[in-house]
């Protein structure tokens, strides 16, 4: 889901959502407002309208504006919002990040479940801009894994693309990554890629989950499009680049497993082409958001 530029109001950004996401959207709302929610209803009549801010109480970069928009207008399409930054804009504590008016009790019913979308998917792209920039000046790209909360991987990947990272395979069905349990059930390395070029009909790519040279040899030999080094120590990691792009200049090497921030420098150092870290979906912290009503 690209971003949305500040400023603009919520029909036409709505309507570029993708249904999966609109789907979402629904179910977390209906998850959150059940029969009714009696104390909007009951404390605030329906002729009522308000104006609110989302306020940004910590730094980060932002990301979800748009699913958070929506969700005020499923619950009410005359709720109108302006932003005052976009995807990817860093924010800073006391920002305000949009404001919204409308019939108080739509705001008031979404303002939790629009908070969950949009502190979470910051939170990723904060992460992911805090890998990117450790990493700034190598070339190397950070990607992030299929490591993503059931039913929110576009909205995830989406954050990390906010956040200056790369989508690594979107599911099972847009690549080959053959991985350790694969190997083991084909018996070896080389026997797992010979299975998968004789039936590669739709010419995926073929990246292949390697863990130390002999496996390396074997990948090499059997030709893939590139090697995942999973696991592996830098000093390693550096032997393995050197072989790989004396034998296979042409090849892409990615790095995988216990990246962290205190390390992926030392990754990048290696020569490798890209870095994928499954923290930056499943380990996000949120970032500190409020919605406050304005009093009339």
């Amino acid at each position: 889901m690209s971003a949305t530029p500040a400023g603009t109001e919520h029909p036409d950004r709505v309507r570029t959502i993708e249904d999966d996401v609109l789907k979402l959207i629904d179910m977390a709302l209906a998850e959150d407002k059940g029969p009714g929610d009696w104390t909007s209803r009951w404390v605030v009549p329906a002729r009522v309208r308000g104006r609110a801010r989302i306020i940004a109480k910590a730094e980060g970069v932002l990301a979800g504006l748009d699913p958070a928009i929506a969700v005020f207008v499923r619950l009410d399409p005359r709720v109108r919002t302006d932003t005052r930054f976009a995807d990817g804009d860093v924010v800073r504590p006391g920002d305000v990040v949009c404001e919204m008016s409308g019939p108080a009790r739509a705001i008031l019913t979404g303002e939790r479940v629009a908070l969950n979308f949009l502190q979470h998917l910051s939170g990723v792209a904060t992460l992911t801009r805090r890998f990117v920039e450790a990493v700034a000046g190598t070339g190397v790209r950070i990607l992030d894994t299929r490591k993503t909360t059931p039913g929110w991987r576009t909205l995830e990947k989406a954050a990390v693309r906010a956040g200056g990272g790369g989508n690594h395979r979107r599911g099972l069905y847009d690549a080959v990554l053959v991985k350790d349990n694969h190997i083991a059930i084909a018996g070896g390395v080389t026997e797992a890629i010979r299975r998968v070029q004789e039936s590669n009909t739709r010419a995926l790519p073929v990246i292949v989950e390697v863990r130390n040279r002999e496996e390396v040899d074997e990948a090499l030999a059997a030709g893939v499009d590139r090697l995942l080094l999973d696991n592996m120590d830098v000093e390693p990691m550096r032997a393995v680049v050197r072989l790989a792009r004396d034998r296979k200049p042409r090849i892409t090497l990615e790095a995988s497993g216990n990246v962290t921030l205190e390390r992926v420098r030392a990754i990048a150092g290696t020569g490798v082409d890209f870095i994928s870290i499954g923290a930056l979906t499943h380990s996000a912290v949120a970032l500190d958001l409020s919605l406050d009503m304005v009093r009339p």
